[in-house]
């Protein structure tokens, strides 16, 4: 009984998922354009790659969540795999983007002075 009902729901559960990624980015990405065009008519600077990077891992991790609850889904080994791949590339480049968020300069940092360490 429990097993037809995780297989009639989950597919549902992760379409929303999905979409929910899909939003984000495109809210992100509307959003960076937005400041990107507003910054050229006030030449007022923003951190507009560090907002846009934000929005991408947060939407990444929406992506992460639908291809774990695939995993229930899984029948065979070939599909296993290339979820397995899936789940790994999309774990990398959210990795990557987090990465560049913390090299790069945000709002929240502190500015640094360059003879702080001596």
């Amino acid at each position: 009984m429990l097993e037809h009902i995780i297989e009639w729901s989950l597919p549902t559960i992760i379409s929303a998922c999905e979409l929910m990624g899909i939003f984000v980015v495109a809210v992100s990405a509307l959003k960076a354009f937005w400041l990107y065009c507003k910054g050229l008519v006030t030449h007022r600077p923003s951190n507009i790659k560090f907002d846009l990077a934000n929005g991408l891992a947060t939407s990444l991790e929406f992506k992460m969540a639908a291809e774990i609850l695939k995993t229930v889904l899984v029948r065979d080994l070939n599909e296993l795999l290339v979820l397995g791949a899936v789940i790994l590339l999309r774990a990398l480049l959210s990795l990557l983007i987090h990465f560049e968020m913390k090299g790069g300069d945000h709002p929240s940092a502190p500015a640094q002075s360059p003879n702080k360490g001596l």
